[in-house]
């Protein structure tokens, strides 16, 4: 059972992603360290579940420490108090932090939750490209680790997409956002999103509708209901798809930790659509990861004059994403080139659509109500008598044009047509 967080960040977490992270560590750039020698795997899984225990996830200090000397010899540096290390992870792990890893990972099985490692057969080998690019919002790397709740083998899915957007979405963005996901669920592609109010549920709930796989990733424990009202979505996720974190079971959710978050929803995916975000906004932090890390970026237009799309009309104009508005065109871009192709749908076909140049002139000279005389329709066609004659009886085999005893008038279903044209 997921059990309800006790603890809830502000209505502002997802919200204005430019403003500080809060980091508050002192922390200065990474001196050279010396590479690392190789660990027996059981202890560097111990060391990475230590450090995620240490400090916030998606530190860059700690990313790059363990780009350089590995998770072992970084907790081994942290330990001794090495000079480099900020005082504060040192004074963190050394308040029982290995005695809680070991706890934690010894009560994994207990609550059906796994830790995965870099190097396990579950690991998303995607993740790895979030060590070539640069911090965003002070967060950044690949995550020590992963806590995985339910089918692990989604999170290595060849085809997936993450639908993010406002939490506050109007009916629109709610609606399409479901559609979306439910398309791409119906064609065996993964729908990723964060869970949180607005369009993440929307998403997750049309994926789950169609019986198709979804990931939630959270800013919380893989244990925890943030919000609390998604519950039982969150249950029935962890039942059918994948539940997954980088922060341990019992971890409650920060800004912080959701900005971290956005990282790892983007890298999971083959590529992120957002439905509906105003200028400022989580959803923006994630489709920018995501053009970062090489992965498709996709936007969804709603009304010109909501300010709840502004934001994404924005990234659509300065050509930062695709404009897309259906599954079927959201699928064609996570997919390999040649498949799941949108065909050109044509409008909607007419009466005169495949009328000659002479035969559409003559059928615009003709009235609707009154007849005309075959002088008057050539005149007001600009074409001679006989080509006039020869028209108006192609157009009355067609039955576009009637004959009556004062002259030429169009038939009713002409009439309707010229009128929508």
């Amino acid at each position: 059972m997921i059990a309800d967080s006790r603890s809830h960040p502000s209505s502002q977490t997802e919200g204005h992603v430019d403003s500080e992270s809060g980091r508050g560590d002192g922390v200065s750039d990474t001196p050279a360290l010396p590479a690392a020698g190789i660990a027996d795997p059981a202890e560097e899984r111990l060391a990475r579940l230590e450090l995620s225990l240490v400090t916030e996830p998606g530190h860059p200090r700690l990313a790059a420490l363990l780009a350089a000397v590995g998770p072992v010899e970084a907790r081994e540096r942290i330990r001794a108090g090495d000079e480099a290390i900020p005082p504060s992870w040192q004074a963190a792990i050394g308040r029982g932090v290995g005695r809680r890893a070991e706890e934690l990972l010894s009560r994994a099985g207990r609550d059906d939750c796994r830790w995965v490692c870099p190097g396990d057969e579950d690991w998303p080998a995607t993740l790895e490209d979030l060590a070539h690019v640069e911090e965003l919002q002070e967060r950044g790397g690949v995550p020590l680790g992963l806590w995985f709740r339910g089918r692990a083998e989604l999170a290595t899915a060849q085809r997936s997409v993450a639908v993010v957007g406002a939490r506050a979405c109007t009916e629109y963005g709610a609606q399409v956002a479901g559609d979306i996901a439910a398309d791409c669920a119906d064609r065996g592609i993964a729908v990723v999103s964060g869970a949180a109010y607005g369009i993440d549920a929307a998403a997750h709930r049309g994926a789950l509708a169609l019986r198709g796989d979804t990931v939630a990733v959270l800013a919380c424990g893989v244990d925890m209901a943030y919000p609390t009202a998604h519950q039982p979505m969150l249950e029935r996720i962890a039942r059918e798809g994948l539940v997954v974190s980088e922060l341990c079971p019992g971890a409650k959710p920060s800004r912080v930790r959701f900005l971290a978050r956005n990282r790892l929803i983007a890298a999971l995916a083959s590529g992120t659509v957002v439905v509906e975000a105003a200028r400022r906004s989580g959803a923006l932090n994630t489709l920018n990861w995501a053009s970062r890390l090489g992965r498709t970026t996709m936007g969804v237009p709603g009304p010109v004059t909501s300010a709840a799309s502004a934001g994404v009309h924005q990234v659509i104009r300065d050509g930062g994403a695709v404009l897309v508005t259906g599954g079927d065109e959201v699928a064609e871009a996570v997919s390999p080139l040649g498949t799941d192709t949108v065909g050109w749908a044509p409008g909607e076909r007419r009466l005169t659509d495949r009328l000659a140049p002479d035969d559409l002139a003559v059928l615009e000279a003709l009235p609707s109500r009154r007849a005309a005389d075959i002088a008057t329709i050539a005149a007001d066609a600009h074409v001679d008598m006989p080509t006039a004659i020869t028209v108006l009886g192609r157009l009355l085999c067609a039955g576009l044009v009637e004959r009556t005893g004062e002259g030429w008038r169009l038939s009713p279903q002409a009439a309707q047509a010229l009128r929508r044209r």
